[in-house]
């Protein structure tokens, strides 16, 4: 019978050989230097150096038949990822986030050892995404965030800072939708269930995410409250229940009779992302709407038409569950209640 000999790649630079066990094979195999037994996996483990067809055949002449294979490491890498961002918590979307640009790391360092790969290493890919792939600067900083995750929090490996130097952020006003827009899109919405999603996502300033937690024992009818779980860097906080929206939230849970959200899919659980997007870009293209209005554009057009009507931005920050109060000054930029007053000089030309 002859004897196969399987020789796989492995990380850290080694390659595991694997055989039935055989007296004459197990000598050949301890003739190569740095060769050792690993008792838990039952193989032979080798240098890479060795894992050239032509060395290897020095040690197993033919008839012998040698058996190469490409272990796939990247999925090693996956999985330590995956699990220390479900250990720390991380929402589902920044998992998603996290891994897919991490993929990108995988890929352009394919077939390496990532573990041993150094900050200057992370560098280099960093310049060949601005330089090659040219991505825009949110990509970038995803790319640096992913990658220097894996190192300080897989790896437990201090970085310098010199690699992952941020791209100077773009500063982009939000779209914003006039009281008067809003009344078109809460009109063109003839399904209730429809309508009352976008009544709540507007009077209460919530993010998409919130909107799909939002179970109805967080609607505090009594107080005027609702209750947000769980939010963006899983702080709970509380915002605002309109007096107009309670009377259509009663209608809605009399005729829809959720049981645990407060929108719910076809066959239970929480009520899918995709479904409020298409509700949204359906309701602004029935509205007549020529801007590029998304689900978030109601909580701008939330916070825009507070600050409009008087209301202090420090509360705004509160109800929208900002940390810093420089995410919330964005608002002054794109608010009309200062612009509108200031009176542009060419009023002041005889023409």
């Amino acid at each position: 019978m002859r004897k196969v000999v399987t020789v796989t790649n492995l990380f850290n630079n080694t390659l595991s050989v694997d055989f039935e066990y055989d007296t004459d094979l197990v000598n050949r195999v301890r003739t190569i230097p740095g060769s050792k037994f690993n008792w838990d996996k039952k193989i032979w483990v080798i240098p890479a150096a060795y894992g050239k067809i032509e060395i290897l055949r020095t040690y197993f002449p033919l008839p012998t038949n040698l058996v190469l294979r490409q272990f796939n490491t990247s999925n090693v890498y996956r999985k330590k990822y995956r699990e220390v961002l479900k250990l720390k918590r991380y929402s589902i979307n920044t998992q998603r986030a996290y891994l897919a640009a991490f993929e990108g790391f995988l890929e352009y360092y394919s077939g390496k050892d990532i573990d041993s790969l150094t900050d200057n290493d992370a560098g280099t890919y960093f310049v060949y995404l601005v330089t090659e792939r040219r991505v825009s600067p949110a990509v970038q900083k995803q790319a640096i965030n992913s990658v220097k995750f894996y190192f300080e929090k897989v790896l437990n490996r201090p970085v310098s800072h010199f690699p992952y130097k941020r791209p100077k952020k773009e500063k982009h006003l939000p779209v914003i939708l006039s009281e008067e827009e809003i009344s078109a899109l809460i009109k063109a919405v003839r399904n209730l269930k429809h309508r009352t999603i976008i009544m709540v996502i507007y009077s209460a300033g919530l993010r998409l995410s919130e909107l799909l937690n939002l179970k109805i024992d967080d609607i505090d009818f009594e107080r005027m409250l609702i209750h947000v779980v769980s939010g963006k860097g899983k702080k709970d906080r509380y915002t605002i229940l309109s007096e107009r929206l309670t009377e259509v939230l009663q209608q809605y849970m009399y005729a829809y009779r959720p049981s645990l959200y407060l929108f719910e899919g076809q066959y239970g659980g929480s009520y899918s992302a995709k479904s409020v997007q298409n509700i949204v870009k359906k309701g602004v293209l029935a509205a007549g709407i020529s801007k590029h209005a998304t689900v978030h554009t109601l909580r701008h057009s939330f916070a825009t038409h507070l600050l409009e009507n008087g209301t202090d931005l420090r509360y705004i920050q509160e109800l929208l569950g900002h940390q810093s109060s420089k995410t919330t000054e964005i608002y002054t930029h794109v608010s009309k209640k200062s612009i509108g007053k200031i009176r542009s000089p060419l009023e002041n030309i005889d023409i």
